[in-house]
């Protein structure tokens, strides 16, 4: 029989498909869970340090206390990942997950004694699905603003990484139904940008790059690589406000998340970005990232295939650390 998997839960690392949830977690009931998602290059993790200290922050916000350290929580992701990193083919790629719930409740579990009245604390892996962002990393990305709007900071912190996405989940449906294609960038309240359902936003307008400021969007880790790129590269990076329009008129728009990295947007709402094909600042962007990381992230996502320097440069290492950050 083939290995599986291994995930951690609660303490004890199991094979994966012996890790199940109660149904009583109100990570179900309520979705009372706070998230990271790293991902590795050449099987080793990639800013883990810093996804970490976010954690650190959702959880003293939401107030759980995982029982387990922040320290300890690095050590069990690096173990996942060495056991199942063996698992997949040396030109694949691990996303790891860790989520912490509010553990269980109470009231819908009655005197059902196994109910863990501690969070529920969990790490995985996924192989990731390069296939499914090739043909947007290659063409651009096809965004639409629906109707449904960001949540506001003043219903919890946008800093808060948590599971509670029905909005997103939402988004999604209604950008979809518009253009099967489509990623929902959702609007706050006056009408501003704020991010999609799964990355960061921003603009290139008169050679600067923008993004809307971090009172109303979640402070990513890919956003601050992309910042610190910008910097290298010396090309101005600022934070204001802009809505749809102003998206529609910029030279480029491009996505940061942590599985492809950064992804030009090329269409809103069926109009044009700039000259409607990917731009300069994007490719000396997933040039400079490729640099970092010592993989051609451009030919991983779309070709699916690993190309590159075995090693990345000296002011970006692959684990954990970011030197640079």
């Amino acid at each position: 029989m083939a290995q599986q998997s291994i995930v951690y839960l609660n303490g004890r690392m199991v094979a994966s498909g012996e890790a199940h949830l109660n149904i009583y977690d109100l990570g179900v009931v309520l979705g009372a869970t706070v998230s990271e998602m790293a991902r590795t290059f050449r099987h080793r993790l990639f800013r883990l340090e810093g996804h970490l200290r976010r954690l650190a922050r959702s959880l003293e916000y939401v107030g759980f206390d995982a029982g387990v350290s922040i320290a300890r929580l690095a050590e069990i992701a690096e173990e996942v990942v060495e056991h199942n990193g063996r698992l997949i083919g040396a030109e694949e790629e691990l996303g790891l997950v860790v989520f912490i719930t509010a553990g269980e409740s109470v009231m819908y579990a009655g005197a059902d004694a196994t109910t863990r009245r501690e969070p529920t604390v969990c790490v995985h892996t996924f192989p990731m699905p390069f296939h499914a962002w090739a043909a947007k990393m290659r063409d651009g990305a096809r965004v639409v603003t629906p109707s449904i709007r960001h949540v506001p900071p003043q219903c919890f912190p946008a800093a808060v990484k948590h599971r509670s996405r029905v909005n997103y989940y939402l988004a999604e449906r209604e950008a979809q139904a518009v253009d099967p294609e489509a990623i929902p960038l959702l609007l706050d309240l006056q009408g501003n940008v704020a991010e999609t359902n799964t990355a960061n936003f921003l603009i290139v307008e008169d050679g600067t790059i923008v993004s809307p400021t971090l009172a109303n969007i979640l402070p990513g880790i890919s956003r601050e690589m992309a910042a610190e790129l910008a910097v290298e590269l010396g090309i101005p990076f600022a934070e204001r406000d802009f809505d749809a329009a102003r998206v529609a008129m910029a030279e480029e728009a491009l996505l940061v998340s942590t599985p492809y990295c950064i992804m030009p947007a090329v269409r809103i709402n069926g109009k044009p970005i700039g000259e409607g094909r990917p731009g300069v600042t994007f490719r000396r962007l997933i040039d400079a990232w490729s640099g970092r990381v010592g993989v051609d992230v451009y030919r991983q996502v779309v070709e699916n295939i690993l190309v590159g320097d075995a090693h990345p440069t000296e002011s970006q290492d692959c684990s954990g650390t970011s030197r640079g950050a």
